[in-house]
């Protein structure tokens, strides 16, 4: 069911600014449900019955950032990073001789969970919905969204519930012994209406009811770009995500309808980043010493990987995933002589949590309440 609400009532007056974008665009064809009413019922139908509906797709053609434009990269990774601050912190990127100022949310005094900012040109003929992505010790980060980032980042990229091995706390209770899942469990714990995903695509419907001939766009990094990355599929719209671990599994286990394409969605990230490239895992892994099961590893869309264990002897390190590092010394200049930036392509033979066994091992009522009742932040 789409349950979204309208929480906007008035442009902010942030939104005045008198200058239009400068980021590169291209003509580009996504797929779009017909109806999003069909689309959640055929969600809705997945999860509780087990049938798969044959969705009606529509191709529309909009503009969209080139994803083979580093300047427009640039701009795109400059606007994640400011999801992670507020205007005038130190770090803060100015783009408003390009963007109107920001209209934050998520930022309220007693808000601790989902936040970002959204970007839009003069014309108010593009919106760019920018989400933050986890902010966390370990990263570099923290702040008052540390414990519900860590919530969504166990849930949505662990193999089961975030069960490392016996010592860990897990976020749901859908472990099945050895190498065993619930696979009821585990996708009825992903339907709470506190999830950031269920939060992105309310806001998503608030930016369409307030811009509503707007060509929006959503970007992210980390946790944030694989945010942006379900609702591209959610809503037919293009994404842009840097560094994001990959949300390919989520979207299966959210029974998202699958697209005729998701072309739409690009991936940015290197090889040395462990997150991104699903290295991080395992109980001495410094995720898991952090306490975060970051085990998927499949993008959706198509990847542009800049290859900087080869080409500039990087070593697999996390400090390397921060937004910083793609903004001043990857995006910086040219990767190749007559290639701007890697070309995007799909990850067609990705594999990921092979070692598990997914299926019925519990009772499926017990299964059922076990996956609402145990999808608790700890």
């Amino acid at each position: 069911m789409d349950d979204s609400k309208i929480i906007f009532h008035d442009v902010p007056e942030a939104f005045s600014a008198a200058s239009t974008h400068s980021v590169t665009t291209r003509r580009t064809k996504v797929p779009r449900p017909k109806l999003q009413a069909d689309f959640h019922r055929a969600r809705r139908r997945a999860r509780t019955e087990r049938i798969v509906e044959t969705l009606d797709w529509e191709e529309d053609e909009i503009v969209a950032p080139d994803p083979t434009s580093r300047e427009a990269l640039l701009e795109l990774a400059k606007m994640t990073n400011n999801a992670y601050l507020e205007p005038g912190d130190d770090g803060w990127y100015n783009l408003t001789d390009n963007w109107n100022k920001s209209s934050p949310f998520g930022w309220e005094p007693d808000a601790d969970g989902f936040r970002g900012h959204i970007f839009v040109s003069a014309d108010e003929s593009t919106v760019v919905l920018s989400i933050k992505g986890t902010s966390a010790g370990v990263l570099g980060g923290g702040g008052p969204t540390v414990r519900k980032d860590k919530f969504n980042d166990n849930l949505l990229f662990s193999c089961c519930c975030a069960r490392v091995d016996w010592s860990w706390t897990t976020v749901c209770d859908c472990y099945g012994g050895g190498w065993k899942c619930d696979q009821d469990c585990l996708e009825q714990s992903l339907v709470e209406e506190s999830l950031f995903y269920t939060i992105g695509t309310n806001l998503y419907n608030n930016v369409t009811y307030l811009y509503p001939n707007a060509n929006i766009w959503v970007v992210g990094h980390s946790l944030g770009g694989a945010l942006a990355g379900l609702l591209g599929v959610t809503f037919g719209v293009p994404v842009v995500a840097f560094e994001a671990p990959g949300e390919k599994m989520a979207a299966r286990r959210l029974h998202l309808p699958s697209p005729p394409s998701t072309m739409h969605i690009t991936h940015v990230y290197h090889t040395a980043d462990v997150i991104a490239m699903g290295a991080c895992n395992g109980v001495m892994s410094s995720c898991a010493i952090a306490g975060y099961a970051m085990e998927s590893r499949c993008h959706l869309g198509r990847s542009a990987v800049y290859d900087t264990m080869t080409k500039l002897n990087w070593s697999s390190d996390i400090r390397t995933h921060r937004i910083g590092v793609v903004i001043d010394q990857l995006l910086a200049k040219d990767w190749e002589e007559g290639l701007p930036v890697p070309k995007a392509e799909p990850e067609d033979d990705c594999v990921e949590c092979y070692s598990w066994e997914y299926g019925k091992f519990k009772n499926s009522t017990t299964a059922s309440l076990q996956g609402r009742r145990s999808c608790q932040l700890p």
